[in-house]
C-alpha cells in the first residue's frame, strides 16, 4: 500500500459553511477502517476548530493556523510551530485604523482589502512577516510557515513520508499543501489555478469530493491515477537511437527492478544515478550492501563495517528517523553463508515497518546473488510475496533464486551478455524467450547502455542510455582497499610453475603480497598483463588499469622498478580523504621501507602474507 494518509483542508473542502456532512464523516470512517490515517490541515485558529468541528478525534493530527499550531486529538496537546505575532505589529495595525482582525497564537487574521494596510505596516516596521490569502480571508504569519511546513511536522510525529500522503484542498493557501504531498487533489469547487496543478480533480464539490477521493484510495490505492503523475515516476534513461518516447521512466512505487551485467559495463554508475534521483524525490532507501560499497555521506548512513556486523534493531531505528535519505547495511563482517538468512531476518522487520509507515520506499539489494542465491532452500519461505518496490543488482539472473526473479517487473540488462541475461530471466520466470539478437543486430552495448524490458511486455523495448548521476562518486574504494573481495574476484599470485597460491582479496594485501613474492612470480603476472586486467575487470578502475598496462609494457623496467611504479599508482588513487585508514596502512609500510636497507632483487615470501593470502 502506497498511500497511508490523506491531508485535507477544512473550509470548502471537508466542510461546507463550516459543517461536515454525515456522509463525509462516514467516508473518513471507511478510510480509517482501511488502515489509513486522516490529517486535518486548516487555516483556522485552533480554538475555532475545537468549537466548530465536533469530531476532531477522527484525525491523527490537526495542523491549524496555516501551519502555526500542531494539535494531537488523542491527548489534547498542542505545539506551537511559529512565534506569536509581534506586539509592535498588532499595535501598528490598530494605529493605522484597522480594527476588524483577530490575533491568535501564531497568526493575525483579517479580510480583504486589509492586506494593503498590513503590507504597509510590515514594510515600514521592517518585519519579516508574510501574507497568505484564502479566498477573501487574509492571514499574516511568520516567514517559512505554511500548510506544508505544518504537515511535515505532523508527518514527523507519525513517522510518515509526504510521498505516502494524498493532499486535498480548494484555495490559494492549499498550493503549498498539495505541492508537499505525493498526490494532489482539488475538489470540484476549487480555484482554477489549484485545479491546473492537481493530479486529480474530483467530480463533486467539498466533502462529497473528499469522499470520492477516499473511495478511490480504498478501491485500488490510486494505483492507475498516481502512476501517471510526474512525482510518481523516476527517470531511468533515454532511447539510444532517438526513438519514442525519448525519455524512459519507471514507477517510483511498485517497481521491482533487476540490473544485471558484468563488471566494467557501467552498472555502478547507472545504479548510483538512479539512487541519487530517488533520494532527490525524498524516497528513503534501505541498501543491503554485501561488499561494503557504500560510505557515510550527507545522504547515507552506514551500519556495520569490516570489523562489526550490523544490528537489525539499529537499522530499523535509523529508518524510523527522518530525514536520512538512505541507510546502507554493510555485510562485510557477516560470513558469506549466513548472508541470505541475515537478509531474510532484516526483510521481516523492514516489511513490518513498511506496513506502518510506507518506508523505506526502496529496498536496494547490491550483489543480490549473495542474498538470494540460486537454489537457496529458504527462498520460498523467507522472500516476501510482495517486495512492492526494490532494485536488485547482480551479474547474471542465473545466480538468483526463482522466488525472487518472479517478482521482477523491470529489467535493465547491460554488457556483452545482456541478451543472455534477458533469456535467462525469461526461462527462470516461465516466459517465452524473446529473440533479442534480432533487436541488437551487430551492435554491441556500450558501457552505460542497457536493454530495457518491462516484463508486462513480451520482449525488451530496445536499447537505452542510462542516466548517470550529477555527483561524481568513485564507489568501491574502501572495499577494494581494505575489504574482503569474494574468492572469484580476488587476485592470486601463482607464478610460472603455479607453485604458489597467494590470494589478495583487497589492494592492501595485493601490495603486501607483491612485495613478498620472488621476482620471477612478479614478472610472470606482469608479462601476462594480469595486474591491469584485475584492476579493470574486478576493481573496476579503468584509469588505474591503464597506468598498470603502461608499466607492464615498459621493457626498461625490471621487476623491482615495475613493482614500485604499480604500488605508487595504487597509493595515489587509494589514499584519498574518503579512505582515512588506507594511508595509515600503506604509508607506514612505505616509510618503514625507506628506513631499511635496499631490498634484494628476489624478495622472499612472507609467512604472514602466505597465511593471509592462502586460498
Amino acid at each position: 500500500m502506497r498511500f497511508l494518509a490523506i491531508a485535507t483542508d477544512y473550509d470548502n473542502t471537508l466542510a461546507s459553511d463550516g459543517r461536515v456532512a454525515d456522509a463525509t464523516w462516514d467516508a473518513l470512517e471507511r478510510l480509517r477502517a482501511s488502515g489509513r490515517q486522516a490529517i486535518l490541515v486548516s487555516g483556522r485558529e485552533m480554538d475555532d476548530l475545537l468549537a466548530v468541528c465536533p469530531r476532531l478525534d477522527m484525525f491523527s493530527r490537526v495542523v491549524a493556523e496555516n501551519g502555526g499550531v500542531l494539535y494531537t486529538p488523542s491527548t489534547g496537546t498542542r505545539r506551537l510551530l511559529a512565534p506569536p505575532p509581534p506586539p509592535v505589529f498588532v499595535d501598528e495595525l490598530r494605529r493605522r485604523g484597522l480594527h476588524h482582525f483577530s490575533v491568535s497564537e501564531t497568526l493575525i487574521a483579517t479580510m480583504k482589502p486589509a492586506e494593503q494596510i498590513a503590507l504597509a505596516a510590515i514594510r515600514d516596521l521592517g518585519l519579516g512577516l508574510q501574507i497568505i490569502f484564502n479566498g477573501e480571508a487574509v492571514m499574516i504569519v511568520s516567514p517559512g510557515i505554511s500548510k506544508a511546513s505544518g504537515l511535515q511536522e505532523a508527518l514527523s510525529e507519525l513517522a510518515l513520508s509526504a510521498f505516502n500522503v494524498a493532499g486535498v484542498g480548494d484555495a490559494e493557501n492549499d498550493h503549498a499543501l498539495l505541492d508537499a504531498c505525493g498526490f494532489s487533489v482539488a475538489v470540484a469547487n476549487a480555484l482554477p489555478a489549484l485545479k491546473e496543478r492537481a493530479d486529480m480533480i474530483t467530480s463533486q464539490a467539498a466533502g462529497a469530493g473528499v469522499a470520492e477521493l477516499v473511495d478511490a484510495l480504498v478501491k485500488d490505492d490510486l494505483r492507475e491515477r498516481a502512476s501517471m503523475t510526474p512525482r510518481s515516476r523516476v527517470l531511468v534513461g533515454h532511447a539510444r537511437d532517438g526513438g519514442e518516447p525519448a525519455d524512459q521512466y519507471c514507477a517510483a512505487h511498485g517497481t521491482v527492478a533487476l540490473l544485471a551485467g558484468e563488471s566494467g559495463c557501467g552498472k555502478s554508475t547507472a545504479c548510483a544515478g538512479l539512487l541519487e534521483r530517488l533520494a532527490g524525490m525524498h524516497q528513503q532507501l534501505c541498501i543491503i550492501d554485501p561488499e561494503g560499497d557504500y560510505q557515510n555521506d550527507e545522504d547515507t548512513i552506514v551500519v556495520g563495517d569490516a570489523h562489526t556486523a550490523p544490528l537489525i534493531e539499529e537499522v530499523v531505528q535509523l529508518l524510523l528517523r527522518p530525514p536520512r535519505a538512505a541507510v546502507a547495511v554493510n555485510l562485510l563482517r557477516v560470513p558469506l553463508p549466513e548472508r541470505p538468512a541475515f537478509c531474510a531476518s532484516l526483510l521481516l522487520e523492514v516489511q513490518q515497518l513498511r506496513v506502518r509507515t510506507g518506508r523505506p520506499h526502496w529496498l536496494v539489494f547490491d550483489e543480490a546473488h549473495h542474498l538470494f542465491p540460486a537454489g537457496w532452500a529458504g527462498a520460498s519461505q523467507t522472500i516476501p510475496q510482495m517486495l512492492e518496490t526494490a532494485l536488485a543488482i547482480t551479474v547474471s539472473p542465473q545466480q538468483l533464486d526463482g522466488a525472487f526473479l518472479r517478482q521482477v517487473n523491470l529489467m535493465l540488462a547491460m554488457g556483452p551478455s545482456a541478451a543472455n541475461a534477458v533469456q535467462e530471466l525469461a526461462k527462470a520466470t516461465d516466459r517465452t524467450v524473446p529473440n533479442v539478437d534480432d533487436m541488437l543486430g551487430q551492435t554491441q552495448l556500450q558501457p552505460g547502455e542497457a536493454l530495457l524490458w518491462r516484463l508486462t511486455e513480451p520482449a525488451p523495448e530496445g536499447v537505452i542510455r542510462l542516466e548517470p548521476g550529477t555527483k561524481h562518486r568513485l564507489r568501491h574504494r574502501r572495499k577494494y582497499a581494505e575489504g574482503l573481495l569474494i574468492p572469484e574476484r580476488s587476485f592470486y599470485f601463482r607464478g610460472p610453475e603455479r607453485a604458489l597460491n597467494l590470494r589478495a582479496h583487497n589492494l592492501v594485501l595485493f601490495v603486501e603480497i607483491a612485495e613478498g613474492v620472488d621476482a620471477a612470480t612478479w614478472q610472470y603476472h606482469r608479462e601476462q598483463g594480469d595486474y591491469s586486467r584485475w584492476f579493470e575487470k574486478e576493481i573496476g578502475d579503468p584509469d588505474l588499469a591503464a597506468q598498470a598496462r603502461q608499466i607492464e609494457q615498459d621493457t626498461s623496467l625490471d621487476a623491482a622498478g615495475s613493482l614500485a611504479r604499480i604500488k605508487a599508482a595504487v597509493q595515489e588513487r587509494y589514499t584519498q580523504p574518503e579512505n582515512p585508514s588506507m594511508p595509515a596502512v600503506l604509508t607506514t609500510k612505505r616509510d618503514a621501507a625507506a628506513a631499511d636497507a635496499p631490498a634484494p632483487d628476489d624478495l622472499k615470501p612472507e609467512t604472514s602474507a602466505q597465511k593471509d593470502g592462502a586460498a
